[in-house]
Protein backbone atom coordinates (compact mmCIF):
# COMPACT_ATOMS: atom_id res chain seq x y z
CA UNK A 1 0.00 0.00 0.00
CA UNK A 2 1.82 3.31 -1.32
CA UNK A 3 1.99 6.08 1.78
CA UNK A 4 -0.76 7.99 -0.22
CA UNK A 5 -2.98 5.20 0.57
CA UNK A 6 -2.83 4.72 3.79
CA UNK A 7 -2.54 8.64 4.11
CA UNK A 8 -5.79 8.54 2.68
CA UNK A 9 -7.22 6.06 5.10
CA UNK A 10 -5.84 8.21 8.00
CA UNK A 11 -7.55 11.11 6.78
CA UNK A 12 -10.76 8.70 6.43
CA UNK A 13 -10.60 7.96 10.37
CA UNK A 14 -9.67 10.81 11.79
CA UNK A 15 -13.66 11.54 12.66
CA UNK A 16 -14.87 10.30 15.48
CA UNK A 17 -18.49 8.88 13.80
CA UNK A 18 -16.57 7.04 11.36
CA UNK A 19 -14.61 5.68 14.18
CA UNK A 20 -17.24 3.89 15.54
CA UNK A 21 -19.03 3.12 12.24
CA UNK A 22 -16.09 0.54 12.12
CA UNK A 23 -16.22 -0.39 15.46
CA UNK A 24 -19.19 -1.86 14.54
CA UNK A 25 -18.27 -3.53 11.51
CA UNK A 26 -15.04 -5.10 13.12
CA UNK A 27 -16.55 -8.85 13.76
CA UNK A 28 -19.79 -8.58 12.19
CA UNK A 29 -21.28 -7.00 8.45
CA UNK A 30 -24.59 -4.74 8.62
CA UNK A 31 -26.78 -2.70 6.65
CA UNK A 32 -27.05 1.09 6.33
CA UNK A 33 -30.39 0.83 8.42
CA UNK A 34 -28.89 -0.92 11.39
CA UNK A 35 -25.45 1.48 11.63
CA UNK A 36 -28.55 4.05 11.71
CA UNK A 37 -30.64 2.22 14.37
CA UNK A 38 -27.28 1.79 16.08
CA UNK A 39 -24.99 4.98 15.99
CA UNK A 40 -28.32 7.04 16.19
CA UNK A 41 -26.95 8.74 12.96
CA UNK A 42 -29.75 10.23 10.53
CA UNK A 43 -29.42 8.43 6.81
CA UNK A 44 -27.94 11.46 4.81
CA UNK A 45 -25.20 11.89 7.40
CA UNK A 46 -24.70 8.00 7.67
CA UNK A 47 -24.26 7.90 3.69
CA UNK A 48 -21.82 10.75 3.73
CA UNK A 49 -19.85 9.08 6.32
CA UNK A 50 -20.00 5.41 4.64
CA UNK A 51 -19.38 7.33 1.56
CA UNK A 52 -16.16 8.62 2.84
CA UNK A 53 -14.91 5.33 4.44
CA UNK A 54 -15.68 3.72 1.01
CA UNK A 55 -13.56 6.34 -1.29
CA UNK A 56 -10.64 5.70 1.15
CA UNK A 57 -10.79 1.60 0.57
CA UNK A 58 -12.22 0.74 4.37
CA UNK A 59 -14.91 -0.46 3.35
CA UNK A 60 -17.00 -2.52 0.81
CA UNK A 61 -20.89 -2.61 -0.53
CA UNK A 62 -22.35 -5.51 -1.66
CA UNK A 63 -26.01 -6.53 -2.68
CA UNK A 64 -27.57 -9.47 0.01
CA UNK A 65 -27.95 -12.84 -1.73
CA UNK A 66 -31.48 -13.27 -0.40
CA UNK A 67 -33.16 -10.07 -0.14
CA UNK A 68 -32.07 -8.36 -3.08
CA UNK A 69 -33.27 -4.74 -1.90
CA UNK A 70 -30.56 -4.93 0.98
CA UNK A 71 -27.19 -3.68 1.15
CA UNK A 72 -24.37 -5.38 3.35
CA UNK A 73 -21.39 -3.14 4.19
CA UNK A 74 -18.46 -4.75 5.35
CA UNK A 75 -14.93 -4.17 6.34
CA UNK A 76 -12.02 -4.63 4.06
CA UNK A 77 -9.83 -6.09 6.98
CA UNK A 78 -6.38 -6.17 5.11
CA UNK A 79 -6.69 -2.09 5.10
CA UNK A 80 -6.89 -2.02 9.09
CA UNK A 81 -4.46 -5.12 9.68
CA UNK A 82 -3.71 -3.25 13.12
CA UNK A 83 -7.17 -2.75 14.26
CA UNK A 84 -8.34 -5.01 16.56
CA UNK A 85 -11.68 -5.73 18.63
CA UNK A 86 -12.36 -3.35 21.39
CA UNK A 87 -14.75 -5.09 23.06
CA UNK A 88 -14.01 -8.54 24.34
CA UNK A 89 -17.03 -11.58 23.47
CA UNK A 90 -18.28 -14.41 26.18
CA UNK A 91 -18.84 -17.15 25.03
CA UNK A 92 -18.35 -20.96 25.86
CA UNK A 93 -20.47 -21.79 22.41
CA UNK A 94 -20.51 -20.93 19.02
CA UNK A 95 -22.96 -21.72 16.18
CA UNK A 96 -22.64 -21.30 12.59
CA UNK A 97 -25.20 -21.08 10.35
CA UNK A 98 -26.03 -21.12 6.36
CA UNK A 99 -29.00 -21.83 3.99
CA UNK A 100 -27.47 -25.30 3.07
CA UNK A 101 -24.61 -26.32 5.72
CA UNK A 102 -22.79 -27.95 2.68
CA UNK A 103 -19.74 -25.69 2.42
CA UNK A 104 -19.32 -21.83 4.41
CA UNK A 105 -20.78 -23.03 8.08
CA UNK A 106 -18.66 -26.45 7.53
CA UNK A 107 -15.23 -24.07 7.00
CA UNK A 108 -16.68 -21.85 9.80
CA UNK A 109 -17.03 -24.77 12.42
CA UNK A 110 -13.54 -26.74 11.11
CA UNK A 111 -11.71 -23.19 11.66
CA UNK A 112 -13.06 -22.45 14.60
CA UNK A 113 -12.70 -25.95 16.03
CA UNK A 114 -9.24 -25.92 15.83
CA UNK A 115 -8.28 -22.78 17.37
CA UNK A 116 -10.99 -22.64 20.14
CA UNK A 117 -11.70 -25.02 23.07
CA UNK A 118 -15.15 -24.70 23.54
CA UNK A 119 -18.38 -25.65 21.52
CA UNK A 120 -18.38 -25.12 18.01
CA UNK A 121 -21.51 -26.37 16.00
CA UNK A 122 -22.32 -25.22 12.28
CA UNK A 123 -26.14 -26.11 11.32
CA UNK A 124 -28.32 -25.14 7.77
CA UNK A 125 -31.69 -24.06 7.72
CA UNK A 126 -32.92 -26.39 4.49
CA UNK A 127 -29.55 -28.73 5.18
CA UNK A 128 -28.34 -30.45 1.94
CA UNK A 129 -28.16 -34.11 1.61
CA UNK A 130 -23.83 -33.86 1.57
CA UNK A 131 -21.18 -31.58 1.57
CA UNK A 132 -20.02 -30.10 -1.67
CA UNK A 133 -17.41 -32.11 -3.08
CA UNK A 134 -15.62 -28.77 -4.23
CA UNK A 135 -16.53 -27.51 -0.43
CA UNK A 136 -14.62 -31.09 0.72
CA UNK A 137 -11.44 -30.53 -1.79
CA UNK A 138 -11.01 -27.10 -0.90
CA UNK A 139 -11.20 -27.20 3.03
CA UNK A 140 -8.89 -30.25 2.20
CA UNK A 141 -5.87 -27.69 0.50
CA UNK A 142 -6.16 -25.99 3.52
CA UNK A 143 -5.44 -29.17 5.67
CA UNK A 144 -9.10 -29.55 6.68
CA UNK A 145 -10.70 -32.86 6.92
CA UNK A 146 -14.47 -32.48 5.42
CA UNK A 147 -15.04 -35.84 3.72
CA UNK A 148 -16.64 -37.37 7.17
CA UNK A 149 -18.91 -34.28 8.31
CA UNK A 150 -22.43 -33.98 7.00
CA UNK A 151 -24.96 -31.48 7.23
CA UNK A 152 -27.37 -31.11 9.59
CA UNK A 153 -30.58 -28.83 10.64
CA UNK A 154 -31.56 -26.14 12.84
CA UNK A 155 -33.17 -29.51 14.88
CA UNK A 156 -30.07 -30.86 15.90
CA UNK A 157 -28.18 -28.23 17.76
CA UNK A 158 -27.05 -29.13 20.35
CA UNK A 159 -27.98 -26.90 23.77
CA UNK A 160 -28.63 -23.26 23.53
CA UNK A 161 -25.38 -21.56 21.83
CA UNK A 162 -23.67 -18.29 23.40
CA UNK A 163 -23.29 -17.04 20.17
CA UNK A 164 -24.80 -17.20 16.38
CA UNK A 165 -22.61 -16.13 13.52
CA UNK A 166 -24.50 -15.96 9.95
CA UNK A 167 -22.49 -16.79 6.79
CA UNK A 168 -25.15 -17.00 4.60
CA UNK A 169 -27.07 -13.33 3.79
CA UNK A 170 -30.48 -15.78 3.21
CA UNK A 171 -29.56 -17.76 6.66
CA UNK A 172 -29.35 -13.94 8.37
CA UNK A 173 -32.69 -13.47 6.94
CA UNK A 174 -34.67 -16.30 7.41
CA UNK A 175 -36.75 -16.33 10.74
CA UNK A 176 -35.52 -18.72 13.39
CA UNK A 177 -35.91 -19.23 17.06
CA UNK A 178 -32.17 -20.08 17.90
CA UNK A 179 -31.21 -17.95 20.50
CA UNK A 180 -27.75 -15.96 21.95
CA UNK A 181 -25.86 -12.81 20.64
CA UNK A 182 -26.15 -12.69 16.46
CA UNK A 183 -22.89 -11.82 14.72
CA UNK A 184 -23.23 -11.78 10.53
CA UNK A 185 -20.50 -12.57 8.28
CA UNK A 186 -21.35 -11.50 4.28
CA UNK A 187 -19.33 -14.47 2.80
CA UNK A 188 -20.63 -15.21 -1.00
CA UNK A 189 -22.07 -18.59 -1.80
CA UNK A 190 -19.64 -20.40 -4.11
CA UNK A 191 -21.88 -22.98 -4.63
CA UNK A 192 -23.93 -20.39 -6.63
CA UNK A 193 -20.79 -20.38 -9.14
CA UNK A 194 -19.45 -23.35 -8.72
CA UNK A 195 -16.04 -22.85 -9.25
CA UNK A 196 -13.47 -24.10 -7.16
CA UNK A 197 -11.66 -20.92 -6.63
CA UNK A 198 -14.68 -19.65 -5.36
CA UNK A 199 -14.47 -22.44 -2.64
CA UNK A 200 -10.69 -21.63 -1.91
CA UNK A 201 -12.22 -18.09 -1.62
CA UNK A 202 -14.56 -18.71 0.97
CA UNK A 203 -12.39 -20.93 2.95
CA UNK A 204 -10.13 -18.24 3.14
CA UNK A 205 -12.10 -15.29 3.89
CA UNK A 206 -13.91 -17.52 6.73
CA UNK A 207 -10.17 -18.44 7.79
CA UNK A 208 -9.22 -15.07 8.47
CA UNK A 209 -12.76 -14.09 10.03
CA UNK A 210 -12.28 -16.55 12.53
CA UNK A 211 -8.94 -15.45 13.33
CA UNK A 212 -10.34 -11.93 13.94
CA UNK A 213 -12.79 -13.65 15.82
CA UNK A 214 -10.86 -15.51 17.94
CA UNK A 215 -8.79 -12.40 19.18
CA UNK A 216 -11.73 -11.56 20.49
CA UNK A 217 -13.54 -14.56 22.59
CA UNK A 218 -13.10 -15.06 25.91
CA UNK A 219 -14.96 -18.29 27.77
CA UNK A 220 -17.92 -17.26 29.64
Amino acid sequence: MSIEQRAQIHRALGDEVRLRIVEQLLLADQTPFELGQTLEIPSNLLAHHIGVLEDSGVLVRHRGEGDRRKRYIALRHESLSDLVPAVPIKARSVLFVCTHNSARSQFAEAALRSRWDFEVQSAGTLPASRIHPKAASAASEFGVELSSARPKGYSEVAGSPDLVISVCDRARETPDMLTGRRLHWSVPDPVETGGIDDFRTAFSTINGRVDRLVAALEGG
